[in-house]
This record gives structure tokens, C-alpha cells and sequence, in this order.
């Protein structure tokens, strides 16, 4: 559909004269602001030549009534990914010291029509082919379903912040796959090396926005490192930016035919690396299985395309197997990526799945979950997306084993059905940013589940990330994006954004760079209502609970850990181990008790004293209960069941309950999971 406002389209003498004027004000630098009055939101000077913001109006302060921050969150972005994936994957920078035209350049090989655009011929479909010329035209590119070109330039970001947007969470990000099997880079792929470049750029760019509003602490992109500071810079009215981490081998965690390549000292050396660079989430695993966890899958060509990946990666494929229960990892399919088939070596194809709900069969490591114990005690979030769903399923016992709340879905990549499960933890989610009718459907699907958790909702961008975004509707759809509109809160009015001579309309251009977030709330707005938006809204506030609760989070006391133990009996075959009742509360997972063969069998912990308790926590060896009760007692005679369970499952299981004084506690296995015993490394007991 043509555009409600086509650009004008200079003639080649005017563009000859531009152009000259251009390299004029690049010489010269920075020119400083023309308004006679300064406004704090507006730069005393911006590089030129520059992209315009086109919302006019002050950014809003403070707090509501309640005291809660106001905002968008966007939970999952990518600005540096530019400089991950050997640096010639995503074309375009997100800042300049010499402007747009410096910043959005494509990349050599796209010249001079796209034909050597592989990845984008890969992702987009087609040729490749495409006007490789950015400014002042910008004909081609960014767009909506162009995956290789920057849609972070920082002008777009300031645009979202003006619109209301007030927490951005800047994922830094890489694949060392791609970065080897990509024709086209200009440095090494080590993952962890593109880690911290990323985070190094990130702090250069607030520099950068700094030196516009006058120097260090002036400008409106903030990094934050805990929730305080955090709710600090909103209250400022600006743009508070959390570090986070999503990329395929952290801390250098792969694994090559299933043997891991990292230890526990390189987990903890490379969380207190990334600790210390400001980062606070990150993701496990992404894409392909690793020495933490299984993935959750991708679907057709995509989803065979990554798992030759993952098996130049790993030397294995994914492997699967019927679904456990109701919450399911993404169908794989058998779809044929013909390009990505090519690299497997001679005599090997990628392998074809059963059709019914398959998952993968890989869940949490030792080594994941040591990880996660580990980002527990920095007081980090976990990012549960991208996890498979029987890793995710782990990962929830251990954090609610521990009451532990820093658990983030951040972009639909989690198993919906475990939503509340999420929230009850204290966690947050975010759904990905799909087009308005679909991310409003998804929304409302769980509004009666934001009712009872009191929780916001946000989005993730995940733009730069490779994914797609939402396609235009069409100037004649229904309820479409009328200009100019007014933000959320009222206070801004906000117009078409302009890009040399390129104005961009969401009607017609869909979500084709950073810039069109606050035209895409709005599109949601008119097509699924103002109660999502309002839900969005509060989204700020509620990721600043979940963190700071995680920032707050004291692990409570156990006081079974060194208490008197007793069992109805004791596995004796292995004369070197012992199997004593006491190893369940030894503090060491290594060790554990062990029951005779038999279905009714006990294990008893004397706290000593009467104390209260409320939950309890088992953590099973391969030999668990099915059937299983938690018994409380004064005296050690008369007992009552505080917790049961028909459906256990083994793994790691906390059993809640309204506390409760008592001496001691019974776990009393009734139905054995297995043909051995109950084995258990360790058993929990706290006060709730």
C-alpha cells in the first residue's frame, strides 16, 4: 500500500549538494541544539547528520500514587549483536560519533545489490538482493523481516524511552557456530570475547549519549546494576538498561560427544567475571545443548538448520523422547534446510522425529545445576527460556526448593503452561513482540493469572536476535495506526519517525527497527485494547520487584542439616559406601541414604526441639518415591500428615504446607518409583 506520506525524492544536484554539506558537518562535528530554550530531555548538541525522534513533549517523572515506577519493560534486546558472530552477521551500528550515515552502513560484501547477502538470503528467503544504500534513502533496509541489518540504532531506542519505555534489558549475545560456518568476519569466535566487547560497547554508548547532554550522568540511557539504582533513574524520567547474557557456550560450557568442556571452577570464575561487568540475568543454553542443559527445539527448516548446528557443535544431534507431561518443547518437524544440510560431513544427515509430542531427552547437568546454585548466590535472574522443557522443569526445583524468585521468561520461549508456576516464585514474564491480534491474544490468555499475582506484563523485542518481527497490516486494515497519537501516560505526542528521506509508518512498514515500538503499542492499543496496554504499563514496576526481591533474597536456615537421623532400614550390599540415614542430612549431595528394597520404608529426622515447620525439601537419587507422605510429629509416636503425594516423579521435590510446630519429621515412602528402594541424597527442612 502506498504511503500516507510518500518521501520526496531529491533530485541528483540537490543530493550532490547534501552530500557535500554532509562532509562538511562531519568535519566540523556536533552541532549544537538551535533551540533557544533547553529542555533536559533534548541533547545540547547530536551528531549530524542525524535521525529524527518526532515526539515532542516532557518524559514523565516519579511515581504513581502507590509509589510504583511507570513504563514499558522490554525484558530481551540485542544492541551490540553487531559485534558478536565475527562482527559481519548484523550490519549497521547502534551509535556514531559522526552520525546515522556513519552508523547505518550495510555491510561491504552487500555491494552493490545483496547478492552476497548469504545470511540474509538464508533467513529472508529469496536472492538477497537489495539497495545496499542507507542513508539519506534507506530503501530496503531496516525492515520488519530483514534479520541482518541494525534495528538498535539509538535514536530509535531514545524514541521508545520518549514514548514511555523505561527499562531496556540489553542481552549481549553470540554463537560461536555461526561466527566459524559464517563466510564473512573480522575477528575470532570466542564466545566469552564477544561477551565482553559487547558490554564494553554498551558503556561506550552511554558515554556517547552522555557527551550530548553535557557530559558523565547527564544523558538518558542508564546502566543499572541494581534495582535501587534502577527505580533511581525512572523516577529521573529516563532509561534504566539491564545487562544481561544469552549465548550458547557460556563460561566456555560446551559439550563435545556429551562430555562436558568446563568445570566447576570455570562456572564460578566466569559468573564473577560477568558479575562483575554489570551483567545480572542470563540464559544457560541457547540454540544447542551444552554442557548445562538441553535446549528447547526450533521448528522447520529453522529447527533442522540449528540441529546440524548443534551437531557440528557437539558432534550429536538432539535427541528426543516422549514427552513427560503436559508442558512440551517446540515440534521439531522434518522440514529440509538444504544450505545447512550441505555442511554435514559425508554419510551423515540429520535425523527425523517421531510425530507425536517429543522433547528433549537432556535436562539440567550437575554442572547446570551448579550454575544456577551459583547465580543464586551472586543474586542473579535466571532466564528460563530457551531451556528444554525438562531442564526448565529442574531448574523450577531448585529455585523453589529455596523460595529463590529471580526466575525471568522473557520472551515466549517458555512452556506457557508454567506460567504460574513462575509467578508464584515471584518471577517475571515477558512475551516476545508478534504482531498486535497475536501478542494481545497471549496476553489476555493469562490475565486472570496477573489478577491474582497482582503482576505487569512486558515484551520482548528481541530485535538484532535474528527472529522476525511484526509485518505490516496494511494503511486500509481495520483500526490502524493513525498519526499523530498520544503516549500512554498523556504526556507525549507522537508522530511519524523520520529518517532522512525516509518516513516510516507502522500501517506500511510494520515493526522495521527499534524506532516503530512505541507505533506497535499503539497498533496493540486499537486492536487488542487499552487493558493490555495498561498491563504493559506496570510491566516496569514488576520487573523492579522480581529483582529486588532476588537482590533481597536470604536463604533460609535448615534444621535438618547435622540433625539425628533414623530409617526403618539401610541398603547394606556395598560394603565401601555408606547408606546411613544420617547422609541425608550431611549437606553433601554426594552422599545419601538408601532404603532395602521395599515399599514401605522411612526415614526420620529429630530437629531436636519443637520448632516450626513449613516446607520441606527432598532431593531424590535415581531410586524416588511414587507415593510418598510427610509426616510431623511431637513425641515421635503419633503422627500427622503434613504433605502427600501418588504422582512423584524423583528429582528434586518441595513439599509446602502451613507451618507447623513439631519435633519431628517423617519422610514415609509408600510406592516406590522404581524396582530399587527410596535413595535420598538429601532432605531439607525449614520453617516456610
Amino acid at each position: 500500500m502506498p504511503l500516507t506520506h510518500p518521501p520526496r525524492h531529491r533530485p541528483r544536484s540537490l543530493s550532490v549538494v547534501l552530500l557535500l554539506l554532509t562532509a562538511m558537518a562531519l568535519a566540523l562535528g556536533p552541532t549544537p541544539s538551535s533551540a533557544a530554550e533547553h529542555n533536559w530531555w533534548d541533547p545540547t548538541a547530536r551528531p549530524t547528520p542525524e535521525a529524527q525522534i518526532n515526539v515532542t513533549g516532557e518524559p514523565f517523572k516519579g511515581t504513581d500514587a502507590q509509589g510504583n515506577v511507570r513504563g514499558f519493560v522490554d525484558a530481551h534486546d540485542h544492541i551490540m549483536s553487531n559485534e558478536g558472530f565475527g562482527g559481519r552477521l548484523i550490519c549497521g551500528k547502534p551509535f556514531s560519533e559522526q552520525g546515522v550515515a556513519d552508523a547505518l552502513k550495510d555491510c561491504p560484501e552487500h555491494y552493490p545489490d545483496g547478492t552476497s547477502a548469504v545470511f540474509d538470503m538464508i533467513t529472508k528467503g529469496g536472492d538477497g538482493k537489495h539497495d545496499p544504500v542507507g542513508w539519506p534513502t534507506f530503501k530496503d533496509w531496516p525492515a520488519h523481516d530483514s534479520l541482518t541489518h541494525q534495528m538498535n540504532y539509538y535514536a530509535g531506542i531514545e524514541r521508545a524511552w520518549r514514548a514511555g519505555q523505561r527499562v531496556l534489558v540489553n542481552d549481549l549475545v553470540t554463537n560461536g557456530l555461526i561466527c566459524s560456518v559464517y563466510f564473512f568476519k573480522d575477528r575470532g569466535c570466542n564466545e566469552m570475547d564477544a561477551i565482553r566487547l559487547e558490554a564494553r560497547k554498551t558503556y561506550d554508548m552511554q558515554a556517547f549519549i552522555d557527551r550530548m547532554y553535557g557530559g558523565p550522568g547527564k544523558g538518558w540511557f542508564r546502566i543499572v546494576t541494581d534495582s535501587a539504582q534502577a527505580r533511581q533513574v525512572i523516577e529521573q524520567g529516563k532509561l534504566a538498561v539491564v545487562l544481561g547474557v544469552e549465548t550458547s557456550e557460556p563460561f566456555g560450557c560446551k559439550q563435545v560427544l556429551n562430555v562436558p568442556r568446563c568445570s566447576k571452577k570455570d562456572i564460578d570464575r566466569g559468573l564473577d567475571e560477568l558479575y562483575k561487568l554489570g551483567v545480572r540475568s542470563m540464559f544457560l543454553c541457547h540454540k544447542f545443548d551444552n554442557a548445562l542443559c538441553g535446549v528447547r527445539f526450533d521448528s522447520g527448516a529453522l529447527g533442522t538448520a540449528i540441529n546440524v548446528g548443534q551437531f557440528l557443535s557437539t558432534g550429536t544431534f538432539w535427541k528426543t523422547e516422549t514427552c513427560r507431561g503436559p508442558q512440551h518443547d517446540n515440534p521439531i518437524g522434518n522440514a529440509a534446510a538444504p544450505e545447512a544440510q550441505k555442511r554435514l560431513p559425508a554419510g551423515k544427515s540429520a535425523p527425523t522425529y517421531s510425530s507425536d509430542p517429543q522433547c528433549n531427552s537432556r535436562g539440567l547437568t550437575d554442572l547446570g545445576a551448579y550454575a544456577v546454585r551459583g547465580m543464586m548466590e551472586r543474586h542473579m535472574m535466571l532466564e528460563l527460556d530457551h531451556m528444554s522443557v525438562k531442564a526448565a522443569d529442574q531448574a523450577f526445583d531448585i529455585l523453589e526448593s529455596a523460595s529463590y524468585p529471580g526466575a525471568i521468561s522473557s520472551h515466549s520461549w517458555m512452556d506457557a503452561g508454567w506460567t504460574e508456576r513462575l509467578y508464584k516464585l515471584g518471577g517475571f514474564a515477558a512475551y516476545y513482540m508478534s504482531d498486535s491480534a497475536g501478542f494481545s491474544a497471549e496476553a489476555k490468555a493469562k490475565d486472570a493469572l496477573r489478577a491474582k499475582y497482582h503482576v505487569g506484563l512486558g515484551y520482548g523485542t528481541d530485535m538484532n536476535g535474528m527472529g522476525g518481527w511484526p509485518a505490516p497490516r496494511g494503511a486500509n486494515a481495520p483500526s490502524p495506526v493513525k498519526y499523530p497519537f498520544r503516549s500512554t501516560d498523556g504526556g507525549s505526542l507522537i508522530d511519524k519517525q523520520v529518517t532522512g528521506e525516509r518516513t516510516w509508518d507502522f500501517n506500511t512498514d510494520g515493526a522495521a527497527h527499534y524506532g516503530m515500538v512505541p507505533d506497535w503499542i499503539e497498533d496493540i492499543r486499537n486492536v487488542g485494547g487499552q487493558g493490555v496496554v495498561d498491563d504493559l504499563f506496570s510491566g516496569a514496576e514488576s520487573y523492579l520487584r522480581t529483582w529486588g526481591n532476588t537482590e533481597k533474597y536470604t536463604p533460609s536456615q535448615n534444621l535438618a542439616l547435622g540433625a539425628a537421623a533414623s530409617a526403618s532400614s539401610t541398603e547394606w550390599w556395598n560394603p565401601f559406601e555408606s547408606f546411613a540415614p544420617g547422609r541425608a542430612v550431611d549437606g553433601d549431595i554426594g552422599t545419601r541414604w538408601a532404603s532395602e528394597w521395599k515399599d514401605d520404608q522411612w526415614l526420620r529426622i529429630d530437629l531436636g526441639s519443637s520448632k516450626l515447620v513449613g516446607r520441606v525439601t527432598l532431593d531424590w537419587q535415581e531410586a524416588y518415591a511414587k507415593s510418598y507422605r510427610v509426616e510431623l510429629s511431637d513425641d515421635g509416636t503419633t503422627w500427622m500428615t503434613a504433605w502427600s503425594t501418588t504422582a512423584g516423579s524423583g528429582g528434586l521435590d518441595t513439599a509446602r504446607f502451613s507451618p507447623t510446630q513439631a519435633r519431628y519429621v517423617r519422610v514415609h515412602g509408600l510406592e516406590r518409583g522404581t524396582r530399587w528402594g527410596y535413595s535420598l541424597r538429601e532432605v531439607g527442612v525449614y520453617s516456610g
